[in-house]
């Protein structure tokens, strides 16, 4: 059974593991080795720690911690969606985006961001967001890595977008 949580400071040395797995198994084929090395390279240390304390969410699959995903509030940015490859195709990836619009529409946040890998801007346009141009992201590792600038328009908690059907009472 399949169960999202907050993530705690314990939890650090497993997501950037999971991140470092589903990197090397999910972008293989579309960015050179030596780019998804120096993704990869390194230790978790006090900031990643932090990060991962303070914004991130984990998905179990029983207390087995087999995805990750992050929400900025302040700017509605969606980052670290990464699933263990043992788990991969399983509907992982869909539940924590789902969970973290919700969590938008609870910040009242109207626009989401992204910056997608190559390989699942499909994954994320099947879930309903928008974006085609390939642009860099400039990593906090100082990494330049490829990527497609999404975004969805979700509506805030008692808000209705435009051209949807309102929830019946």
């Amino acid at each position: 059974m399949l169960t999202i949580r907050k993530a705690t400071a314990a939890d650090a040395i497993e997501a950037w593991n999971i991140r470092a797995d589903s990197v090397l198994t999910a972008c293989i084929n579309h960015y050179p080795s030596e780019t998804l090395s120096s993704w990869i390279e390194g230790t978790p240390g006090e900031k990643w720690t932090k990060l991962v304390e303070h914004g991130f969410y984990v998905i179990e699959d029983t207390n087995l911690i087999v995805g990750t995903g992050m929400l900025t509030p302040a700017n509605g940015q969606i980052d670290a969606i990464f699933v263990r490859p043992s788990h991969m195709g399983r509907g992982v990836g869909r539940l924590m985006l789902d969970y973290l619009e919700s969590q938008a529409k609870t910040h009242g946040i109207s626009m989401m961001r992204l910056d997608s890998t190559l390989n699942a801007a499909p994954f994320y346009r099947r879930c309903g967001w928008s974006g085609d141009e390939i642009s860099v992201y400039k990593s906090p590792r100082g990494i330049d890595l490829a990527c497609v600038p999404m975004t969805k328009r979700v509506a805030a908690q008692g808000q209705v977008i435009r051209g949807s059907t309102p929830p019946a009472s």
